[in-house]
């Protein structure tokens, strides 16, 4: 199945694409992008923390053939990082719409909005 993009052209998936992902056999790597202090104060179960502000040098520790969805406050960091992954390789990965906000919304009102 072919994902939508954005109008810079990321592929993006919804929340309810990423909570059935999740309960997956093999689910994907769910990333977040967000800076530390935003880790601490919320965020989505199982996820792996990277900053967007160490992205370029600690690439190397994410799999590039690995399915991937990047995810932030609103969804426009993770753009952006899945905008330079592309460049680095990876080609199965996409940005979450809406963030860890709209997951809260949508699927997960135990975490915190900010």
């Amino acid at each position: 199945m072919e994902r939508p993009v954005t109008s810079s052209g990321v592929a993006t998936v919804t929340v309810n694409d990423l909570r059935q992902m999740l309960s997956r056999a093999n689910p994907p790597l769910l990333l977040d992008v967000r800076e530390p202090d935003e880790w601490q104060f919320c965020r989505i179960e199982g996820a792996q923390h990277l900053p967007m502000s160490q992205i370029e040098q600690r690439v190397a520790e994410l799999d590039a053939t690995r399915e991937t969805v990047v995810y932030c406050h609103v969804g426009m960091r993770s753009q952006m990082v899945v905008d330079f992954l592309i460049t680095k390789g990876f080609s199965r990965v996409a940005s979450l719409a809406g963030g860890i906000d709209a997951w809260s919304l949508c699927v997960d009102p135990t975490v915190t909005r900010y």
